[in-house]
């Protein structure tokens, strides 16, 4: 197993790690916008969730789907209390895509989300992942997903032309977190989750695996995230050679650990907003007691959400989460 994730493991007991920044925010007093926008605030926002949470294996940054297409030139929408998000469609054409250029790591914030990154991994006693989007998601929000979808099979050359250009761009994005500090990525690649095995290896595993090949080591770990998928890229997953690989609630937990090798860690997969967010105290500690049953007798697995921790998600549901992890 590589490394980082291994340090996941050292403590006795069942190990656990929700992607989780949002309650940090509020912990300080700060909205979204003002983490999203200053990577002091960011940074201060996950040391002071460290605090609180102490029992966590890692860290994480905020998982922002739109720091990366933003840099690209699209548009965003910024909200308080909101996660911003990509607004309209940057690319129309192959001859767009032709013309589009890799940006460089200080357009838009990414400055800030490397700040973060560096001020926040100097001072925690734990790795620290940060996190981007996945190539194939990121290629979906310049173009329009259903626009992408439909030149898969029109113009795929045209698709591969924007997916070289993603994935140039985030392999210096993350090479950037690595030197930052951070001890590996989380890459949200949730829109491959819309796509056959087949196509999923195609247009999202294949350059996936090019950023796992130039920045994963002893020293720096890559979790792939995918919680559109609901059991038919699980072996894509696998095919780029990830450290770990996180699940979303909608996929069968148990297939999954039957599927991917031990030496490959398993993340997942509490429902964010249905339990995370919305429900008791006593349905987070009944589902987690579920999800324990089901993993039970599988070394590499981690207790974790099935994805980012939303916004006014409450204190006491987190704290029954650990509770129950423990």
């Amino acid at each position: 197993m590589n490394k980082v994730i291994a340090k996941l493991f050292e403590k006795p007991g069942l190990p656990v790690m929700p992607v989780m920044t949002h309650p940090g925010i509020e912990l300080i007093g700060k909205d979204v916008l003002d983490a999203v926008r200053d990577g002091q605030v960011h940074a201060d926002s996950i040391i002071a969730l460290r605090g609180k949470y102490g029992q966590s294996a890692a860290s994480t940054t905020i998982m922002d789907l739109s720091v990366e297409a933003e840099a690209f030139g699209a548009s965003v929408v910024f909200a308080p209390g909101e996660v911003p998000t990509v607004s309209g469609r940057l690319l129309e054409s192959a001859a767009d895509v032709d013309a589009l250029q890799v940006p460089g790591l200080d357009a838009g914030r990414v400055p800030e989300y490397l700040k973060a990154n560096r001020l926040a991994a100097a001072e925690l006693d734990c790795p620290l992942f940060g996190g981007c989007i996945g190539p194939f998601s990121l290629a979906g929000r310049l173009y329009d997903m259903t626009e992408l979808m439909m030149a898969m099979f029109m113009e795929p050359d045209t698709v591969h032309a924007l997916l070289r250009k993603c994935t140039d761009f985030l392999i210096g994005y993350c090479k950037a977190m690595k030197a930052a500090g951070s001890q590996g990525v989380v890459m949200a690649e949730p829109a491959s989750g819309l796509l056959s095995g087949e196509d999923c290896m195609t247009y999202s595993s294949a350059y996936v695996k090019e950023v796992v090949d130039a920045v994963q080591d002893d020293s720096f770990a890559l979790i792939l995230h995918n919680c559109g998928n609901q059991g038919q890229c699980t072996q894509a997953m696998v095919a780029t050679g990830a450290a770990a690989l996180h699940f979303g609630n909608i996929i069968d937990m148990g297939g999954v650990l039957r599927e991917v090798p031990a030496d490959v860690a398993v993340m997942g997969n509490i429902d964010p907003v249905g339990i995370m967010k919305m429900a008791m105290p006593s349905r987070v500690t009944e589902a987690v007691a579920e999800l324990r049953h089901i993993a039970n007798g599988y070394d590499n697995f981690v207790l974790s959400t099935g994805c980012d921790v939303p916004p006014a998600a409450p204190l006491h549901n987190i704290d029954a989460f650990f509770a129950a992890a423990q």
